[in-house]
């Protein structure tokens, strides 16, 4: 195929794309106003920006007392990862346990609700294809994700700033923001998945259980079954080598990384904290003379890159499956 042809064949295929998401604005805006106007995700909100708050005050308690008597470093991004004695959750816990939520609350009447509602059919007889329709809807979902995480990460940053009186350098910024984007990607997987079960499933109530089911397996029993399947293939006993041990757990770390939730903790941890220097085990030969401090915010970056990789390919994954399957519907059925 010449130069030409295949010039040819990409801009055909360009105006394919953008001539089946026609309507895609009007989706988006309705379905924002949509979820912007919803009690549910008033009430949501609600619910995860209290408990946030509460996570940032007794962060800020901690930081406070600490002050003075241990040296701090990166004092600003402890607003993000300390708990407390009287609160044993950090902000970052609270977005991993109620991020997944706020995803399959969004998501999981995407499709099924509207087809209860008898609106499907009408609102496809419209001049709106179905392309549109199901990206307008992810889209609005990610937008408001996005509404949501950066406004408390910014509302958490301003009140940190003014209780403990520190204000962040330039690093600890890009690594917040960093932080909130990981939080937006991670959410968004939840909302594609909630979005495919809406799809697949003809009860709301049935998608809905089926996304939180899926969190309550990836974020409680995924990281047991990669333990007892690691303890099976290389079981330890009293006189087991170095060799058998270090097997296990790569095994076990590894497994545990199909789990998404996994893939976020790591990430944010690392990324939070810049004294951590890798993600696997580590011989104490190997720390011998290694220089005690922070790495620098690109090399975390790069020690997290295959996490934020495998995040986004989740959440397109099953976006994917979501969209193949709603088109292959009969939607007058």
């Amino acid at each position: 195929m010449t130069q030409e042809k295949k010039h040819a064949a990409i801009i055909q295929g360009a105006r394919k794309i953008f001539q089946a998401n026609t309507g895609l604005s009007a989706v988006v805006i309705k379905e924002l106003a949509d979820y912007l106007r919803g009690k549910r995700f008033l009430i949501l909100s609600l619910i995860v920006g209290l408990t946030c708050f509460a996570a940032l005050y007794t962060a800020a308690a901690t930081i406070r007392s600490t002050v003075g008597r241990d040296e701090l470093d990166f004092v600003f991004l402890r607003l993000f990862t300390t708990s407390g004695a009287s609160l044993p959750f950090s902000f970052i816990s609270f977005i991993a346990f109620f991020g997944p939520l706020v995803g399959v609350i969004l998501g999981f009447d995407a499709i099924n609700g509207e087809r209860d509602r008898g609106t499907l059919s009408r609102l496809l007889s419209q001049p709106i294809y179905r392309d549109a329709l199901i990206n307008g809807k992810f889209l609005a979902g990610v937008i408001v994700i996005a509404i949501v995480i950066y406004s408390l990460g910014l509302l958490v940053g301003g009140l940190g700033l003014i209780l403990i009186g520190i204000p962040p350098t330039i690093e600890e910024l890009l690594r917040i923001f960093t932080y909130l984007t990981l939080s937006v990607i991670y959410i968004s997987f939840w909302l594609s998945l909630s979005m495919f079960f809406s799809v697949v499933f003809r009860q709301t109530s049935t998608s809905a259980l089926a996304g939180i089911a899926v969190w309550l397996f990836l974020a409680v029993f995924a990281g047991l079954l990669a333990g007892m399947v690691a303890e099976a293939v290389y079981p330890i006993h009293d006189t087991s080598d170095i060799n058998r041990i270090l097997a296990q757990t790569k095994l076990q770390q590894n497994l545990s990384r199909f789990s998404p939730t996994t893939l976020y903790d790591e990430a944010v941890t690392t990324l939070l904290n810049p004294s951590i220097r890798t993600l696997g085990p580590i011989m104490i030969e190997q720390i011998i003379g290694a220089i005690k401090g922070p790495i620098s915010f690109g090399q975390t970056l790069l020690l997290i890159w295959p996490h934020v990789v495998g995040l986004i390919a989740a959440a397109l994954l099953c976006f994917a499956a979501a969209y193949i399957s709603f088109m292959r519907q009969e939607i007058r059925a």
